[in-house]
């Protein structure tokens, strides 16, 4: 399993390599040539036994150009000591594989980001030796993908936008977006993206929403991540828990997005045991513009 953010936001191209050169070309507008065959690679760029030093993931693009080798680092923060990490990384990999080396960061900081996009020039002031320009994946230029028909176009990229946008007011447009997608691919790639979506989640309602919205899909079931959802499921009184949980979500979608509740709304909400009607309102819970619009449909 994965098992934080910064895993997933590297990992997620390790499962979906065609994602990353994707993104360089639609997010970032680098012309980069489109692959034919990716290979991943050996991380570890160790050269003398005390300095350990590895990328957090390393692939081989083939393109009609030549060969590419893609440097993903995930960042959770700024981190001086990877200013120092990266020339080398580059310098290293060009001298061992003879190929052109590409470094791209993903975060979900916006201030991050900032950070590493700022050019890395060694030597002399002003006529640096040598200047590094990261790629950066972030908040910024990561599309937001809030609607089904642009999830379904394109699920890895909307996999990518809900890791970097998940929380706020646009969490619950985007993870129900993501789900109904999801269910257009095969199933054993659907259950490895669903990890990577809940370990980048690091809002707790958001997080709440995705397991939610997960246990609807039969084939999550055969995750690992299912067995931790099923034995919270079972601490919380299965049905009961369940429907405790979708009333709560439902309100949390309606905060989240700044639609004033009610306390009738919010009554009417808690005290409803239907599974399914809460369900319906939980979806129009992601579009409605005032609380009473969770209704609409049943009055």
């Amino acid at each position: 399993m994965v098992g934080s953010s910064h895993e997933a936001l590297h990992r997620i191209f390790q499962k979906e390599p065609g994602l990353l050169t994707s993104a360089l070309q639609q997010v970032l507008s680098v012309p980069f040539p489109t692959p034919h065959d990716f290979a991943a690679m050996n991380v570890d760029l160790t050269e003398i036994e005390p300095i350990e030093r590895r990328v957090d993931t390393l692939l081989r693009a083939e393109t009609d150009e030549g060969s590419y080798l893609l440097v993903v680092e995930s960042q959770g923060r700024p981190d001086e000591r990877k200013r120092g990490s990266w020339p080398y990384y580059l310098s290293y990999l060009h001298e061992k594989y003879r190929c052109e080396p590409v470094l791209i960061v993903v975060t979900q900081n916006r201030a991050t980001a900032r950070w590493a996009e700022e050019p890395i020039h060694l030597g002399v002031r002003g006529m640096p030796s040598l200047t590094v320009r990261p790629f950066v994946l972030g908040p910024d230029n990561v599309p937001v993908i809030a609607t089904r028909q642009e999830a379904e176009r394109d699920v890895p990229l909307a996999v990518l936008s809900a890791m970097t946008h998940g929380r706020g007011r646009q969490a619950p447009a985007i993870l129900e977006s993501l789900a109904a997608a999801l269910r257009t691919i095969d199933r054993d790639s659907a259950a490895a993206l669903v990890q990577f979506v809940d370990s980048c989640l690091t809002d707790a309602q958001a997080q709440r929403m995705w397991r939610d919205l997960m246990t609807a899909m039969q084939y999550f079931w055969r995750h690992p991540l299912a067995e931790e959802v099923r034995e919270e499921g079972r601490e919380e009184g299965r049905e009961e828990g369940r429907v405790a949980d979708r009333a709560d979500m439902i309100l949390s979608i309606l905060e989240w997005r700044g639609i004033p509740v009610p306390d009738a709304v919010r009554v009417r909400v808690a005290s409803c045991a239907d599974l399914d009607q809460l369900t319906a309102w939980s979806q129009r819970a992601v579009h409605a513009t005032a609380a009473d619009d969770l209704f609409a449909a049943t009055e």
